[in-house]
């Protein structure tokens, strides 16, 4: 006997439609100019993906008093519903209102019943109602279900004490998801903040213990050529764009991610970064992107675009490439990046950064280490992602087995 059949305990569940069980009022009027810091309460319908849970009693925003009697009104119990998105996960996305009154906007409908407003949430999420509300929504750019088609969405009804007690069963897992979520998540950014702290201590020196020169003085840096994604290609000759390095490559690097054509780099003349070089990065939306590198540590060489440069000194590679993601190295270059829509910094600029230099010895030294601490930091990042993921799953699964009734 399943956990549901001992809950129902022979009670008989209903399978009925919205339009069957309720009333569905679509909202109107409300836009985000028209919210305010205080007066009526008032919820937005993209406010729904963005700043609520599955329920809440208390609102964010608010209207004035005499604009809201113009509004329609939701009250307590009300299942208020996002009804369009650009994306169709978010489509009908619910939130269980809990309070006394609130505005709404359009583009958003609630639903008025009799039953818990909690259960039903809990319900539009599950993967059943997941799966049942794709025959109904339509549209290309902006997705969206209309209230016609939101009525002929079927639902089980089964006692409302049963309905009471999957929801706090349901709260208190989410609670306990929740918690571990943010102590996962707490964990990653200490972990991170940890290794940025190592990393800059080990690369920061007294002027009098090593020579500090510009990168200008010992190396010279080569602008990569221009081509466009379009160009890339599965296999060929390796390339790295301009935006590979700020979401694939870390501090090495002996194989690309994406490739160009011999003909292509013959055409164009595009230019190559060799074993021993750092790529770094010239461009980006915001100035923190600007400047991180990537020692190519490949017997084959690399093409780079124009928004990167190439770097070749005598110093060993990882040790450059680990400098240039110092807050040191950043706050250097950051008075000759040039601000726009795209910012951007030249090698003239990158020139002027000064860079300690101890011992080739003592540069290893410091690779080493960092290498171990990078490893670490490496599996860190990617198990407790992982393991989010994970918990995130298993509520998801425990959800859908509380609320996989039979029709029959």
């Amino acid at each position: 006997m399943s956990y549901i059949e001992k809950l129902l305990a022979g009670a008989k569940v209903e399978w009925k439609t919205l339009g069957d069980i309720g009333e569905i009022i679509r909202g109107n009027g409300l836009q985000k100019k028209d919210l305010r810091e205080d007066g009526f309460p008032a919820i937005h319908y993209g406010q729904i993906f963005t700043r609520y849970g599955l329920s809440t009693e208390n609102t964010y925003t608010f209207v004035d008093e005499h604009f809201a009697r113009k509004l329609k009104t939701a009250i307590k119990n009300d299942l208020l519903i996002a009804t369009t998105s650009e994306n169709d996960e978010d489509v009908l996305k619910p939130l269980a209102w809990l309070g006394e009154q609130t505005a709404i906007s359009g583009d958003m409908m609630m639903f008025r019943h009799r039953q818990n407003v909690k259960f039903l949430a809990y319900y539009f999420q599950s993967t059943p109602f997941q799966k049942q509300k794709q025959k109904y929504i339509t549209g290309a750019k902006v997705r969206r279900v209309s209230s016609g088609n939101l009525a002929k969405m079927e639902v089980p009804i089964p006692p409302l004490s049963v309905q009471e007690e999957i929801v706090r069963i349901l709260d208190t897992f989410t609670k306990l998801t929740t918690k571990l979520t943010t102590e996962l998540t707490t964990e990653l950014t200490m972990r991170k903040k940890q290794y940025s702290y190592y990393r800059d201590s080990l690369l920061s020196f007294e002027e009098r213990e090593v020579k500090w020169k510009t990168l200008g003085e010992i190396g010279e840096f080569q602008r990569g050529k221009r081509f466009v994604k379009d160009d890339m290609i599965s296999e060929g000759i390796p390339c790295i764009h301009y935006g590979e390095m700020y979401t694939h490559y870390g501090i090495w690097a002996d194989k690309s991610k994406s490739f160009v054509s011999k003909e292509l780099t013959d055409k164009k003349k595009l230019r190559v970064a060799e074993k021993g070089d750092i790529i770094i990065v010239g461009a980006g939306e915001t100035i923190e992107d600007i400047g991180k590198g990537t020692a190519w540590l490949s017997d084959d060489d690399v093409v780079i675009h124009d928004a990167c440069f190439s770097y070749r000194s005598a110093l060993n590679p990882k040790y450059v490439a680990y400098y240039t993601r110092t807050k040191h190295f950043h706050n250097q270059i950051r008075r000759h990046i040039s601000s726009g829509k795209i910012s951007a910094i030249n090698a003239k600029g990158l020139s002027k950064v000064v860079i300690p230099i101890p011992s080739s010895k003592e540069q290893e030294r410091i690779v080493t280490i960092l290498d171990d601490f990078d490893t670490l930091t490496t599996s860190i990042n990617e198990g407790l992602p992982k393991e989010v993921e994970l918990r995130k799953k298993q509520y998801e699964y425990y959800r859908d087995l509380l609320l996989n009734f039979p029709k029959d």
